[in-house]
């Protein structure tokens, strides 16, 4: 099991990155960089690929539908040049809040777009033939009755260190985790809670892994949550600070009836929570939001408790499939916390 953590991207982004290179020598192994509606993540990228020296830089996750998919397999490939064989895509759909409000894109056939975006960047990287691609989202070049009538297959001119970067999707839908697990190398979910894992996802993982091809290797999974350790009531109040970020995207991040979050949760078992939480969040409510997450989602979101606990929910992940463990380490000695955490693996 690998080590794996999101980089903070609402604080100061340069202190940071300072971390994240003192991570890397106790054994960090991926690093993942958010991008949302804040600042860009390939920019925060190329700064870690000048800052670490063996840390995988990944993208979680490039949202498909603000970059066509030769740029996202342009951007990709930059990095992983920059950084010598570091870096890993991580793509999402986002949600149309986002690519609608923020980005001006229609939010229309996600898991289509998904697979096409994977099939032109493995084209591109390979650079076997100039690129073509003929899909029912991308037609490349594009039909002269959509253009000038001029495009002309091209391929990259650089020569990719690598002609299989590899690419994670975030997915939290039946559809779209089962064409996860068939195309990508790995999965990127959310909220994730290991004992509920294979009653919500497990028959779209078997599903997809069915028709998986065995070039692709296992499927790898990037999961985890707040690691902190404490005992007796200082447990309670760790815990505390996971439940605004729940909240948020159980109750914010998207509208009713399509927030993809609120839908885990209530797939989770946690209907009337999730309900009451949208509720509050929707109404401004936020701090009643936070305090109506259950206390057992909380706790099983997260890996926090006494350190004989904390081990065990470290081997929950790892029995649920987890290969990446996701953890933000919540201490006042974070880089001692990784180096502990990553000696019992």
């Amino acid at each position: 099991m690998q080590i794996s953590m999101p980089l903070n991207y609402s604080g100061d982004i340069r202190r940071t990155v300072d971390q994240v290179v003192e991570l890397e020598k106790v054994g960090l192994d991926t690093v993942w960089v958010a991008e949302l509606y804040g600042f860009d993540g390939p920019t925060l990228m190329g700064y870690l690929a000048a800052r670490t020296e063996r840390v995988n830089i990944g993208s979680a996750i490039l949202p498909l539908y603000s970059r066509t998919p030769t740029l996202i397999a342009q951007t990709a490939a930059g990095l992983d040049y920059l950084s010598g064989g570091r870096a890993v895509l991580g793509l999402g759909a986002s949600g149309p809040q986002v690519i609608e409000g923020w980005h001006g894109v229609p939010y229309t056939r996600p898991l289509a777009r998904t697979r096409e975006v994977i099939e032109i960047c493995r084209k591109v990287w390979a650079r076997e033939a100039p690129l073509t691609h003929e899909g029912t989202v991308f037609t490349l070049p594009l039909p002269p009755e959509q253009g000038t009538g001029l495009g002309k297959p091209l391929k990259i001119i650089n020569h990719p260190v690598r002609d299989r970067i590899p690419v994670f999707v975030a997915s939290l839908g039946a559809k779209n985790v089962e064409m996860t697990a068939e195309i990508a190398d790995g999965w990127l979910p959310h909220l994730f809670i290991p004992e509920k894992a294979r009653d919500v996802w497990g028959d779209s993982l078997a599903a997809g892994r069915a028709r998986r091809s065995a070039d692709l290797g296992e499927l790898q999974i990037a999961a985890g949550g707040m690691v902190a350790i404490g005992e007796g009531e200082e447990t309670k109040r760790l815990l505390d600070f996971a439940r605004p970020m729940i909240a948020l995207y159980v109750g914010g991040m998207g509208a009713r009836g399509k927030n993809f979050y609120n839908s885990v949760a209530r797939r989770y078992g946690y209907e009337e929570a999730a309900e009451r939480i949208q509720d509050l969040y929707l109404s401004g409510k936020k701090e009643e939001a936070a305090a109506a997450v259950p206390e057992e989602m909380v706790e099983l979101t997260n890996l926090v408790g006494p350190e004989s606990y904390v081990r065990e929910r470290v081997e929950a992940f790892r029995e649920a499939g987890v290969t990446h463990l996701n953890l933000i380490p919540f201490s006042d000695d974070p880089v001692a916390l990784i180096e502990k955490v990553r000696g019992w693996l």
